[in-house]
This record gives C-alpha cells, structure tokens and sequence, in this order.
C-alpha cells in the first residue's frame, strides 16, 4: 500500500522540536497512526512506539505510568493516549526535567519526547491544556481532502479572488462523478489498499466507534439511542443544531442531546460552525451550525447507498454543501490552524443568511454554495448584510458547479468548486 502525503506534514515539521509533546487528534481511522510512522521512518531520530490499543500495555500505563515511561527510551510515541491520561503528570516531569537540565545541567536540547494520538480528544484535552500549557502543541488530523487524494498542493482557503485565480485547480468531475465521490466519503480504507466496499466500511465504522469511543461515556441501554441519535444528527448536515427537537425525534430531553453532540464534535465527526454576531448585528441567531466531517459517514447514516438517487433527492443540496464547507475546514486544520477564528456563518431573524464568512487580517469575504452550474445573481441578495458588520468587506463569491471563474458584477464572483 502506498503511503499518500499529507498537508500536515510540512506543519508538523515546523514544529518538531520546537514542542517538547505534539499531539495528534482526530477520528478513528483517518491515518494518526499511518502519519506518525511515516514521521518516524523520516526522521533522524530513532524514534520508539507503543500503542495503548493494547489492553496489557494500557494497564501497565494505567497502573503505574512512572514505570511505563521509564520502561520506554525517548523520543517515544504513544497511540490511542486517550486511554491512559494518568501518563499526563509524569510526562510534565519528564519534560520539565529536561528543559531544566538543558538549562542548567548537559545543555543537551530538550527537542520532540513525546508524539501523543487521541481519537476520543474530550476526555484528555483539559486535563492536556491544565498539565502541558506551553509544553504541547496539538493538531487535528482528519480524513483526506480531495487536494490530498489528488496529491495537489493544499493552501488554507481564503475567498480573496487572486488567491484564487493563481491555484491549481482539481480535476473536474461531472455531477454524477462528484456524488459518487460524496458517496464514498474520504477515509483511507474506502479509496487504497483493499478498498473496502463502502456500505461495510461504514457499517464497521460505527459499531468500532460504539465500541471504543462511546461505550463508556454513556450507558449501555441507550447505545441505541445514540446510534438513532447520530443518524438523525446525518440528516441534519448543514442546519442548525437544535437539542430540543433532535431530543423529541430521538425520545432524549434536550441536555442529553447536546452533550452527545459534543461527543460527536470532540471525537471529529462533526464541525459546529459558529454564527457571526457583533454589537452591530444584534440580531443575528445563536445556534451553531452543524456539518458532518465525512460525507460518506452522513450518507451512510442516512441509507443513502447509490450515488445516482443521492443527486436526485431532498438532502443533495445539504449534503453538498457538507462537502464543500468540510473541504473548507480541512484546508485550515491541514496547514495546523485553528478554523474557529476564520469560519462562521450568518442568519439573522428576518432569514437573511450567508452560507460562509470567511475573516482574514480583518477582512471578511462572503461565499455562498449552490448545488447549480448558473446560481444566477439571486444567490449574492445577502451579502449586503456584511455592510452593517463595520469590517472591511472582501469580494463575495458563490462556489458552484460552474466551469469557470466569472463576475457578477465588480466584486462578486462565480468560483468552481474545484479551486477550493
């Protein structure tokens, strides 16, 4: 199987060395693991693994961890860390230590001690954040973005139309091409090696997430629940997040509601896009907006299994407009920043919306994303909106199936899909 290079690597190469720890989070399945061996199999160093999927490995960092760090020679990386946060004190010392003697003992550079993996990131963040503040730099991996799997260069996504006009653009597909694509989602397994057919992919995909992920953080009767839960969650990609009606459909009351959806948002299968609001747009709403992460996952969920009746029903318009903004996201997270500070949306009450807002050095670019290859100039009516913002307003544009870049008007564009 060949290995298939990821963004974050050019990132992560920044910064090794630099973080005494850096970790890695992100679903199940998406190459934590993978990256971080090829890492290994790059560098000069002589780097050690240990997995904590292993059950006896895990109880022996459970059960004493001063023991389990010392058992195992630095630079050392730890899979699946999650399961053993008792490893977190002693790995403060272990780095306080060296920087200490680096100081004022061999002077021998502290550099990269500890490369961490998490798939389940709640359970361990705060406890990282309050013990390894300024000692750990943390990354969100998820599944390939299609720049990836076309091994083409992948630069954050800014709206700004040079930008634009000066990338590479991906492969066109034809419309049934890309919802096969959407269909198939974006997980390793599903595009090399076996290729796993899609439908058992998913299926095992779940019960494993159930498994490892879920099963204890919430009572076993309700794993049904969840599984009702998640799925419902699928056919909600792209709307906003609101507990009390998913709490009805699925029979759960509203606070169970959303502390599942922060499990499904801390374990990376879904993104809460923030909405946009400052003094001057007080009326805008509050909810988040929830996106699935895979739109393979989303389909799955939802019993969609052939790409021809994807196209043609209710939920393409949401389900491409998954793809896209998870595409987005993927663009930020791959080039190690944070999208919270550069992606929202907008809906006030009077249903004015904008699909996407992006901000860069105070700049604010509105796009809109339609599932058409002529939206028309109906698709920019809102973007006045972001007069009343008081920011500097960039160029709008709608990212559509278009098939090539053209104006609307003087600072409004038509943008295909293909130089996300």
């Amino acid at each position: 199987m060949e290995y298939v290079n990821r963004t974050i690597e050019k990132t992560l190469n920044n910064y090794i060395g630099k973080y005494p720890v850096i970790m890695i989070t992100g679903p199940r399945q998406v190459g934590k693991t993978t990256l971080l061996n090829y890492l290994k199999n790059q560098s000069k160093d002589n780097l050690n693994y240990v997995t904590l999927d292993d059950v006896i490995t895990r109880t022996q960092a459970k059960e004493d961890p001063e023991l389990f760090l010392r058992s195992h020679e630095t630079p050392l990386v730890i899979d699946e860390f999650q399961y053993a946060p008792e490893l977190l004190s002693y790995i403060k010392i272990t780095v306080d230590e060296a920087r200490q003697n680096e100081m004022f003992g061999s002077k021998k550079k502290t550099g990269t001690l500890y490369y961490l993996t998490g798939s389940q990131v709640f359970q361990t963040m705060k406890n990282i954040s309050e013990s390894l503040s300024g000692r750990v730099g943390i990354f969100d991996l998820f599944a390939f973005s299609d720049r990836e799997l076309n091994k083409l260069e992948e630069t954050v996504f800014i709206p700004k139309i040079e930008n634009i006009r000066m990338k590479e653009a991906l492969k066109r597909l034809s419309t049934p091409k890309l919802f096969e694509r959407i269909l198939k989602g974006s997980y390793p397994d599903v595009h090399y090696g076996n290729k796993i057919p899609v439908e058992n992919y998913y299926s095992n995909y779940i019960r494993t997430y159930i498994e490892r992920d879920i099963r204890d953080l919430i009572n076993v009767k309700n794993e049904n629940k969840f599984v009702k839960f998640i799925s419902s969650m699928a056919a909600r990609t792209g709307q906003e997040f609101n507990a009390s009606s998913v709490g009805v459909e699925v029979r759960i009351d509203a606070k169970t509601a959303d502390e599942w959806v922060s499990i499904l948002k801390n374990t990376g299968i879904v993104y809460l896009l923030q909405p946009y609001a400052n003094n001057n747009v007080s009326r805008a709403v509050k909810r988040q907006k929830l996106y699935f992460m895979d739109t393979g996952l989303a389909c799955y969920l939802t019993g969609y299994t052939d790409a021809t009746i994807l196209e043609k029903s209710a939920y393409s318009g949401a389900i491409f407009e998954t793809y896209v903004i998870s595409e987005i996201i993927k663009s930020y997270t791959n080039n190690g920043i944070d999208p919270r500070k550069h992606l929202y949306f907008f809906r006030d009450n009077n249903q004015k919306e904008i699909d996407l807002l992006v901000l860069d050095n105070n700049i604010v670019y509105p796009v809109e994303i339609k599932k058409s290859s002529n939206p028309g100039h109906e698709a920019i009516k809102n973007f006045n909106v972001v007069d009343k913002f008081e920011m500097e307003k960039g160029n709008g544009i709608v990212l559509c199936l278009c098939k090539e870049i053209s104006a609307i008007d003087e600072n409004n564009y038509f943008v295909p899909i293909e130089y996300i």
